[in-house]
């Protein structure tokens, strides 16, 4: 066990041997840290704070009672690997929040990026990798293998299948079911996650410049607001490289608007990925 002199330990908190708790770090009452985890430098854990092995927490994370961070994979392949949980820097997990260690078979390791918040009882899987700057909102569902990029948004109680992707800065809507990918910079919502409108406040919050969201508005018209199929407007759309409009373009090309993840699952290896199904389209 390696508690840091500087670090503050509550009497009625168990830091089992081989653990290590960094400089300035606070462990609340009744929290758990299992041999193998780390806490980095000023990060919090308020109470009841489960950090299980393997798991490693960086810098100035608030993490509120009741969290569960680095559980055993919830995979029947699970055969007790010390598969990993990677945490990033000044992120905050309220409470309850579970997020799972990866698997062997989708390469041992589920890591959480920068400055993340993840509202009260979200969930996150197995061996996704969530960016940087995200909001999950409560009771948000994200299944194994999920990746979702910066500064995207999911409202509350969504529910994401397996092996989807949600592009950057995409919002998704309330009490939506994401059964496919999300292209970045966009707004979805409902049963099927239609594409409903281009994120331009959340564009304009970033940064972005008018300019290039002008070229993103024209790109989002001739791909999801036209009547040509997605795969042949993909194809005829004319894009600048290296721009947000080319990011679009070259998601939309490789997403393929399948039904279920499942189906998705056979594509995340060194297999191609086939062109979108037009019936993907809004």
């Amino acid at each position: 066990m390696a508690i840091h002199a500087t670090a503050t330990v509550h009497p009625m908190a168990l830091v089992e041997p081989g653990a290590e708790v960094a400089a300035g770090a606070v462990i609340g009452p009744f929290c758990h840290i299992h041999a193998g985890a780390r806490v980095g430098e000023r990060t919090r854990l308020l109470s009841h704070v489960v950090v299980g092995t393997c798991t490693t927490l960086g810098a100035d994370n608030l993490v509120h009672p009741g969290a569960v961070l680095g559980g055993v994979p919830q995979d029947k392949t699970y055969r007790g690997e010390p598969t990993t949980l990677s945490i990033g820097n000044d992120n905050v997990l309220r409470e309850c929040v579970t997020i799972n260690r990866g698997t062997v078979k989708g390469g041992g390791k589920t890591a959480v990026g920068d400055r993340n918040l993840l509202m009260a009882c979200s969930h996150v899987g197995h061996d996704c990798t969530i960016g940087d700057d995200i909001i999950i909102a409560n009771a948000v569902l994200i299944a194994g293998h999920v990746h979702i990029g910066d500064r995207a948004v999911l409202a509350g109680a969504v529910a994401c299948h397996h092996f989807a992707r949600i592009g950057r800065m995409a919002y998704v809507g309330g009490m939506s079911r994401v059964v496919h990918d999300v292209p970045p910079f966009t707004k979805v919502a409902g049963e099927r996650v239609r594409v409903r409108a281009l994120n331009v406040v959340g564009l304009q919050r970033s940064g972005i410049a008018e300019a290039e969201i002008d070229d993103l508005k024209r790109v989002y018209h001739e791909l999801f607001r036209k009547q040509a199929a997605l795969a042949a407007a993909v194809a005829e759309v004319q894009v600048t490289p290296g721009t947000l409009a080319a990011e679009l373009v070259q998601f939309v090309r490789e997403w393929t608007g399948a039904p279920g993840g499942r189906y998705l699952e056979q594509f995340r290896t060194d297999r191609p990925v086939p062109a979108p199904r037009a019936e993907a389209r809004d």
